[in-house]
């Protein structure tokens, strides 16, 4: 397919989704959207306004009462039916993601398009279930929606990111505002669109994209939202953070990362190395789980090294829209040049190139950096320390499990990582040891129930399965 087949009447959109319509904003401005591949603007969005944020938090606001009161069985068919009418959009949603985000068209339709699926599938189910009580001596401590949920997310999973909040939102009888992040929009349209077919109640999900600064403050700062969850870069969260505090009200932040591939001695190293190479490089890097340092066993390192270099060669960067296309653009010129300052940074310090690099041959046009591997990183350095969120490997030796746990540990992020060992046992008693929300052994697969979320500056609160419905939640007791 090639980049121009994309249907023009997804790349323009002039309104917000307020109370179950299509409304104009208050103001006539605009956002451009780009192809990062190709650096061409391939539609707009409405820059929405503090008053488009009261609008819709006032339609959310009158929502909340009925859909708390709704009952568990009617919620999740709602959700089922919202589930139905996004599933019938997976290759438009796929393809929005190719031409707005550029990930690659092979991976945006399994990971762009069906994970949010997978996830939304599971709020059906949790949804239906009725909310939790329990008896605590003379007290009833039951929960109860937490109220209307300021959604704020970001550019790197256009629709996964989105489904992660409204849906646990929805789930535990919540409305929500969203504001997607202003360089990918598109995908969150057509998730409205869905909302529309399914017939949710007017006011559930309402839709105000623009930017940051002035969206997503005023969404934050905003009196009548009750939780604010944001997912994004950690210094942005610090400032979400700061604008809730002042009114007392609730966060959930998943932030940032720098996350450990640990390679025991003993490990299936071809395995361990193919899975970790495609773990650091998914979404060109641009993935806040990826395993951007990898450590390995002295015994094993120059072999690692080789296996490495080998697995990155067959990463070629490229149109989305080619099938032979592994690793697609960075979202835009200011984050490929932020990436590239990593890379610079990382020769100047003194860590040994073994693959990409600032020469590397790349497209004649597009954000595109190539996928780019260091040895001999310093546990301290800049590239070990600083999340670079682009196509760059950082590998560092250790001499034992000891010590590869406190290079492990020696971070300011704690969102993910893994463990490679041929003995299970041993592994796992390794990732105990990791000060990290979620650690995957031997290749463990995505559990779409498991709690999701960092320790550190990695974050605060839990996404996925029932402890993200949990979050958006309160606590009631009941004295009898």
């Amino acid at each position: 397919m090639d980049l121009a087949d994309a249907p023009p009447a997804l790349l323009v959109r002039r309104h917000l989704h307020v109370a179950g319509d299509w409304v104009d904003p208050a103001d006539g401005g605009t956002i451009p959207v780009e192809n990062p591949a190709t650096g061409e603007i391939i539609g707009q969005v409405p820059a929405g306004t503090p008053a488009d944020v009261d609008r819709a938090v006032a339609a959310a606001r009158a929502a909340f009462p009925g859909w708390a009161a709704t009952a568990p069985a009617e919620r999740a068919a709602h959700l089922d039916r919202l589930h139905a009418a996004l599933a019938a959009r997976a290759d438009e949603i796929a393809r929005t993601v190719a031409l707005e985000l550029g990930t690659p068209l092979k991976l945006a339709t399994r990971v762009q398009a069906g994970l949010p699926l997978t996830v939304l599938r599971s709020m059906v189910d949790l949804a239906a279930q009725p909310p939790a009580e329990e008896t605590v001596g003379n007290s009833l401590v039951v929960r109860e929606p937490v109220g209307v949920v300021g959604a704020i997310t970001p550019w790197n999973y256009p629709l996964h990111q989105v489904v992660a909040k409204v849906a646990p939102a929805l789930a535990a009888g919540c409305t929500v505002v969203l504001k997607p992040s202003e360089l990918t929009p598109l995908t969150a349209y057509l998730l409205l669109d869905a909302v529309t077919e399914a017939g949710l109640p007017p006011g559930l999900v309402n839709l105000v994209p623009g930017t940051g600064p002035v969206v997503g403050e005023a969404l934050a700062a905003h009196p009548d939202v009750d939780l604010v969850s944001f997912t994004g870069s950690t210094a942005t969260g610090r400032r979400i953070a700061h604008l809730a505090a002042d009114r007392i009200a609730r966060v959930a932040l998943e932030l940032g990362g720098k996350s450990a591939n640990v390679i025991l001695a003993d490990a299936d190293l071809p395995t361990a190395v193919k899975v970790g190479v495609g773990n650091a490089l998914l979404n060109s890097g641009q993935t806040c789980t990826a395993w951007t340092r990898m450590l390995v066993h002295r015994d094993r390192y120059a072999e690692a090294l080789d296996l490495v270099t080998a697995a990155v060669a067959g990463y070629r960067p490229g149109d989305p829209f080619d099938p032979a296309t592994r690793l697609g653009p960075l979202v835009s010129a200011a984050q490929a040049e932020r990436v590239r300052g990593h890379v610079d940074r990382a020769l100047a310090d003194g860590a040994r190139l073994v693959a990409g690099g600032p020469d590397a041959p790349l497209p004649p046009r597009g954000h595109f950096v190539a996928p780019t591997v260091f040895a001999d990183v310093h546990p301290d350095s800049a590239l070990a320390q600083e999340e670079v969120f682009g196509p760059v490997l950082a590998v560092i030796p250790f001499a034992d499990t000891d010590e590869a746990v406190a290079i492990a540990n020696n971070s300011r992020y704690g969102l993910a990582g893994a463990v490679w060992s041929a003995d299970e046992e041993a592994a796992v008693a390794v990732a105990r040891r990791l000060r990290t929300g979620q650690v995957d052994v031997n290749g463990g697969a995505f559990n779409p129930l498991a709690p999701f979320g960092g320790y550190k500056q990695s974050g605060l609160g839990r996404e996925l399965g029932g402890y993200g419905v949990e979050e958006f939640t309160e606590l009631k007791a009941i004295q009898r």
